[in-house]
């Protein structure tokens, strides 16, 4: 799929409603799409244990806390982007506490141009993050197929009293000779002989 045409979902976390309102009303529907609006930090907890977003969004300070903890424990915890824009004197002291979370801060106010830069940046660290998940997927399930073609040994080990490099090499001829792979062979060996 091209980044064109990805749709990235976005909470927005902000007290502010004028805010809230400029930044809904200038971002791109055929882009983004605004899936919650909320005004606190523990309404967006609420809302992050449920869902799963692209771009956290988060407008300091809000109605029960600045929201800096939120943005870098969600950084953290979950694969999305987290945006934080705070107030212009303090950026500079905020930014070097949340940088090394991965947090993109903005200062306040900001143009819309500089915003829409934002998201674009915030794009790219998505797509990244959405790589290493997809690499990390690849190498769990590599892991779920090697202990389950362990187990399949060990049970032909026991069960046939074969070693375990013929076991092993019984899995692979199986597995090449019949065109499956080896967790399919090692799914029907645990099955014959559980």
């Amino acid at each position: 799929m091209s980044l064109k045409e990805r749709i990235y979902s976005v909470l927005l976390v902000s007290s502010n409603d004028s805010f809230t309102s400029a930044f809904t009303g200038f971002l791109p529907p055929s882009r983004y799409k605004l899936v919650h609006k909320v005004s606190s930090v523990s309404a967006a907890k609420r809302i992050l244990t449920e869902n799963t977003f692209d771009f956290v969004i988060i407008n300091s300070p809000l109605t029960d806390e600045s929201g800096i903890r939120l943005a870098m424990d969600t950084c953290t915890g979950k694969s999305c982007a987290v945006l934080l824009l705070v107030k212009r004197e303090l950026h500079n002291e905020i930014h070097d506490k949340v940088v090394d979370y991965g947090v993109f801060t903005l200062p306040k106010p900001t143009s819309k141009p500089t915003l829409l830069q934002s998201l674009g940046w915030m794009e790219s660290a998505r797509e990244r993050l959405r790589q290493f998940e997809k690499k990390s997927l690849s190498v769990d399930e590599k892991m779920a197929e090697i202990r389950l073609v362990n187990r399949a040994k060990w049970l032909l080990i026991s069960e046939l009293k074969m070693s375990e490099p013929d076991a092993h090499r019984y899995i692979e001829k199986q597995a090449m000779d019949r065109c499956v792979s080896k967790r399919i062979v090692a799914e029907e060996i645990i099955k014959t002989y559980s």
